[in-house]
């Protein structure tokens, strides 16, 4: 399969705690990108660090099932890291994480070496944590170099990511080489705590992507693109968990740039993306887990 989506960063397990004990699920935030862009239809390949381990075999078979697929310099004498979620009454989740990050620099060679490569993605964890933090970096400027999509969620998980002014310095770096950033409220507040939502979007866009989306739960989504400021509420549905919901609407965004450029360009185009991401998270979050759609269940409620 041609590669149109290079995903580079964390997958894990997610050790979930509930009333009935711990249930494990395959889990990280690119990695729940990367499967939810090959359930959108697209070739997708990820780049991440896992050990030749029971779980990590486990996180093999799950990414290939959704139709993507690991790079075969994934894999590590290391145990694979973990992410024990404790649910909150809102069916959010915090975690305590396990985890060490390494994995080489993609060069712009490299990309073009690839037949397709028409996106690259990475955030969270992978982009914060060193030593792999630094050679992710090095991979976005080379996608960009190579003329790819270049899309970025910060993710933040503030006990891994190191002081305030560090993690906001390596975000502001991975923006610039960004067309697509997409963060949630509360990574918006972490990193700017005296903007509110519009000033936050300001902000980043003038770092240089040319489109920024703030997911905000049960108020929608906001984005400014080339046009100024864009709106669409949530899907409403009946919350097992928000996990994974950042990571689905992700990786819809991407999607919806790849199935058509204007998405940069045009309100309409835009609006249409918003709302296709909106609909994507609904349906993630009212099913147990990181469990995001298919490109027909998306389409079904979309109508």
């Amino acid at each position: 399969m041609d590669t149109d989506v290079l995903v580079v960063g964390e997958a894990l397990i997610d050790i979930v705690t509930g009333e009935d004990g711990d249930r494990e699920l395959v889990g990280g935030s690119p990695a729940n990108v990367a499967v939810g862009l090959a359930r959108q239809g697209h070739g997708t390949r990820l780049l991440t660090r896992v050990g030749d381990d029971e779980r990590g075999r486990r996180i093999a078979e799950q990414i290939g099932r959704s139709g993507a697929r690991l790079d075969e310099r994934s894999f590590s004498g290391e145990p694979t890291s973990t992410a024990r979620a404790r649910l909150r009454a809102d069916g959010s989740a915090e975690y305590d994480f396990a985890i060490t990050w390494d994995v080489p620099a993609i060069t712009a060679d490299d990309l073009r070496g690839v037949r397709a490569v028409r996106a690259v993605h990475t955030g969270s964890i992978a982009l914060f944590l060193e030593p792999g933090g630094v050679a992710v970096l090095e991979t976005l400027r080379a996608a960009r170099a190579a003329g790819a999509i270049v899309s970025v969620d910060p993710n933040i998980r503030p006990a891994l990511v190191g002081d305030h002014a560090a993690a906001l310095a390596r975000f502001g770096e991975a923006a610039a080489s960004a067309d697509l950033v997409k963060l949630s409220d509360e990574d918006a507040h972490w990193l700017y705590p005296d903007l509110d939502d519009e000033e936050v979007l300001d902000e980043i866009a003038a770092l240089g992507p040319r489109l920024v989306v703030l997911t905000r739960g049960a108020e929608g989504l906001l984005a400014r693109g080339a046009h100024g400021l864009v709106e669409a509420a949530p899907l409403v549905v009946t919350v097992a968990d928000t996990i994974g919901a950042g990571d689905a609407a992700m990786a819809s965004l991407v999607s919806s740039a790849l199935d058509d450029d204007r998405l940069f360009t045009s309100p309409d185009a835009l609006e249409a993306a918003l709302r296709r991401a909106a609909v994507t998270a609904g349906i993630t979050v009212s099913r147990a887990g990181a469990n995001p759609p298919t490109r027909a269940e998306v389409d079904a409620r979309l109508g």
